[in-house]
């Protein structure tokens, strides 16, 4: 008898352990992507879009953001803009954000007194008010609402970092199943015509092998705006809900307030509490010393300024800019113009300078232009790769079925790939919970085809 057919049935075990093995994980990405490739449609249209935010912007609401730069001309008074803008809309000032380029306008934020919030933009070289918009009321902010589904409320925020852990999965599992083991095509080609079912099957494979790497990135780097994870993690990371590093801390009064809730800030300074203004006889120094100092302290241009509306507030000066190096808050005391803290991308934690430099490279701003086209490349990889999906198990799916990969015919093969799950789920709790929901329903599906199989 030969080596070859002593071997024989060892081999037989292997190539069905083998088989077994593919079902499980084929079954799997099946779920992952029933699940995830709705939102990944959504997400990739949107985020393509709000990678161009400025400039997209820039051309829609041309008319109030965009002025025409005067060389050598001087600019008005930050307070003037301020008059200007009160001017027109009545309330009370909190925010000024300086020009960020000689072509743009400044922006003066006015609480209304009917309790509005308006955006209102002034030309920096004559003073003119150019309108107003609601605050935060810019298309792409729409955008970027409709990406997080803010619009839809906490549970909506709770679905989408499930979708982000589910799409993890997906991609472990699709290199898994895209893994040649011998075979040439759909490996890095297309083969057939559009009309054939392995062309969708190897555009998919393909083009997930080329895109799986910056979606796994771009979930992970999307989990600290996530409703759970982010907000325990920031928590967390920030100490106490503090905001600031033990080296950052000294001994002055802090207020209740953070600095989130007068405006866009820094994932690493969501919690951040806000100092105050030990009361004083003196007069406050106003918004123009404000800004000259904010200026001699070397802000990256285009910072915003929150003005004080208390006798306790501060001037706070923030800048978020496209290199996450840069970003900085300064809080000066609003009577002796001293800076109260004073911290950068520098001061944060490993944590948050990995988590912002994600952020940064998430948003399409780290590297400019060039981040800007890779991840829109990614995002119309992206599209494909839901398209093919759905194409591709269209033509598989029998008459009246789901077309459910079928299971292994060995329930043990799933073993090791609960095991993974398992630990993502740790990681990630309601990625965990929505998996245990996942293997109920598995399991429940399982016990109703097998009867009826029999």
């Amino acid at each position: 008898m030969s080596d070859f057919t002593l071997d024989r049935p060892g081999r037989t075990a292997r190539a069905a352990n083998a088989i077994d093995l593919y079902r499980a994980v084929w079954r799997w990405h099946f779920y992952a992507g029933l699940f995830v490739l709705p939102f990944l449609l959504t997400l990739s249209i949107t985020g393509g879009l709000y990678l161009f935010r400025d400039e997209i912007d820039g051309i829609i609401h041309s008319d109030v953001k965009r002025v025409v730069a005067l060389e050598g001309a001087s600019l008005v008074r930050p307070s003037e803009m301020v008059d200007a803008a009160l001017a027109v809309h009545h309330g009370t000032a909190v925010k000024f954000t300086s020009p960020a380029d000689p072509t743009s306008s400044a922006e003066v934020t006015v609480r209304t007194d009917t309790g509005e919030r308006l955006a209102v933009y002034v030309d920096p070289f004559s003073g003119n008010v150019l309108g107003a918009l609601p605050d935060r009321g810019t298309v792409m902010w729409t955008i970027r609402q409709f990406h997080s589904l803010k619009f839809f409320g906490p549970i909506a925020r709770g679905v989408i970092e499930i979708a982000a852990g589910w799409s993890i999965l997906l991609v472990a599992t699709g290199v898994f199943l895209w893994w040649p083991r011998g075979q040439k095509g759909g490996v890095v080609s297309v083969r057939g015509t559009p009309s054939r079912r392995v062309f969708w099957r190897d555009a998919h494979a393909v083009t997930g092998i080329a895109v799986g790497g910056f979606l796994v990135f771009l979930a992970v780097t999307g989990m600290p705006w996530s409703q759970v994870w982010g907000g325990q993690v920031n928590q967390w990371a920030n100490g106490s809900n503090f905001g600031y590093p033990s080296g950052i801390r000294v001994d002055i009064p802090m207020s209740k307030a953070k600095l989130s809730d007068a405006g866009t800030t820094s994932w690493s300074m969501e919690q951040a509490q806000v100092p105050v203004s030990a009361p004083s006889a003196r007069s406050p120094i106003g918004l123009d010393e404000a800004i000259e100092t904010f200026d001699r302290l070397g802000l990256h241009r285009g910072y915003a300024v929150n003005i004080p509306t208390s006798e306790t507030g501060v001037y706070t000066g923030s800048v978020y800019p496209d290199d996450a190096a840069s970003q900085r808050v300064v809080h000066l005391d609003q009577y002796s113009g001293v800076p109260l803290l004073d911290m950068g991308y520098g001061n944060y934690g490993p944590l948050g300078k990995a988590l912002e430099w994600g952020i940064s490279v998430h948003l399409g701003q780290q590297f400019g232009l060039a981040n800007q086209i890779v991840l829109l490349l990614v995002c119309i990889g992206n599209v494909v790769l839901a398209v093919s999906a759905g194409v591709m198990w269209w033509k598989r799916r029998p008459a009246r079925s789901m077309g459910v990969p079928p299971m292994p015919k060995e329930p043990r093969a799933l073993w090791g790939l609960l095991a993974l799950l398992a630990v993502g789920g740790i990681l990630f709790p309601l990625v965990g919970a929505s998996l245990v929901v996942m293997l109920i329903i598995d399991t429940a599906i399982r016990k109703l085809v097998r009867p009826a199989a029999a």
